[in-house]
């Protein structure tokens, strides 16, 4: 498929969001901020909610991660968009039919934007995923990945056996430390490679590449010897680095220029702490799909990478234990 001038500019307003006059990339704040909680609006019931994804995705992929930590399958329904964003942004199987891309349930909507504009016609932010959507009000509840892994860890704890309601993944003791790891982990790791790629020049490039790898020789500092970041146990520090550092070596190394160093021969400790995480724990291998990722990156970034020739290695994608 050739890609014309048009579609560059078309998927370039979609993807690389707002990039300030120094060339730095900008990230919109996310609009509904409503919480799943007892007593309120949105309270936690069985069957009453639906996630909309993209395997894609990273924030996404936190969300689908803390519900299957959390056994919530039964209680909160998933449908997956194809990863190649278009010009009309995420669209749903039945529009392209990519492995793995389902047709929307709920609303019938073709693309993820249809289903912000029936919660909100006015709405003119980005149609990003995920997006927590209330079937019971018709509306979205939350599309911020941070506050909604917050609710599957607790929201419906009184709902679940003992054996899911016990996993505490932001425990109290904790929380101060977990906030403080997570606050300098987004800024330079999490959004530091969407800022190093999306750069548009040369000054605003390594102004965010060489925090971003100052923050990972922190990280392999904390888990020499270490399972998890935090308190010899898993919390969500761990689930928000890793859907970062899985996509590191088949994307942004190579897509995004975070080249300085790749995770699985320059950073041993990030990279056994990933391998446990992702061969021993289900719900971090099971929410893995490496060709939606990397189909999604260098086809959907028609900016960075206009051909949308999509690279065959890393060989494998991650290593074994």
């Amino acid at each position: 498929m050739s890609v014309t001038a048009k579609d560059v500019q078309d998927l370039t307003d979609i993807s690389r969001f707002k990039l300030e006059p120094d060339g730095s990339l900008k990230r919109a704040t996310t609009t509904f901020r409503s919480f799943i909680e007892k007593g309120g609006q949105f309270a936690p019931e069985k069957g009453r909610y639906h996630l909309y994804v993209s395997l894609a995705c990273p924030w996404a992929t936190r969300a689908l991660i803390v519900r299957q930590l959390k056994g919530l399958q039964e209680f909160i329904g998933v449908t997956v968009v194809s990863p190649r964003l278009g010009k009309d942004g995420w669209p749903f199987g039945d529009v392209d039919k990519f492995p793995g891309a389902e047709p929307d349930p709920i609303l019938g909507a073709k693309h993820i934007k249809d289903v912000y504009l029936r919660a909100l016609p006015e709405y003119a932010n980005r149609f990003s995923v995920p997006v927590l959507w209330d079937k019971k009000l018709e509306t979205i509840v939350n599309n911020e990945s941070s506050e909604i892994i917050r609710m599957f860890n607790s929201a419906f704890n009184d709902q679940l056996p003992e054996n899911f309601a016990s996993i505490d993944i932001y425990p109290e003791p904790l929380r101060a430390e977990i906030d403080e790891v997570n606050d300098w982990v987004y800024h330079t790791v999490n959004d530091g490679v969407y800022k190093s790629g999306f750069a548009g020049t040369q000054a605003a490039y390594e102004a965010s590449v060489i925090p971003l790898f100052d923050s990972l020789d922190r990280l392999e500092k904390m888990l020499e010897g270490k399972a998890y970041l935090i308190g010899n146990q898993l919390t969500e520090a761990d689930v928000r680095l890793f859907v970062t550092i899985i996509r590191f070596d088949p994307v942004y190394f190579g897509h995004f220029k975070c080249n300085v160093r790749n995770i699985r021969d320059g950073y041993p400790a990030i990279h056994l702490w990933l391998r446990k995480l992702y061969w021993n724990n289900p719900a971090f291998k099971d929410t893995c799909n490496f060709d939606h990722i990397k189909v999604h990156y260098y086809w959907s970034h028609v900016n960075i990478n206009p051909t949308r020739i999509v690279p065959v290695g890393p060989v494998p994608n991650i290593h074994p234990l």
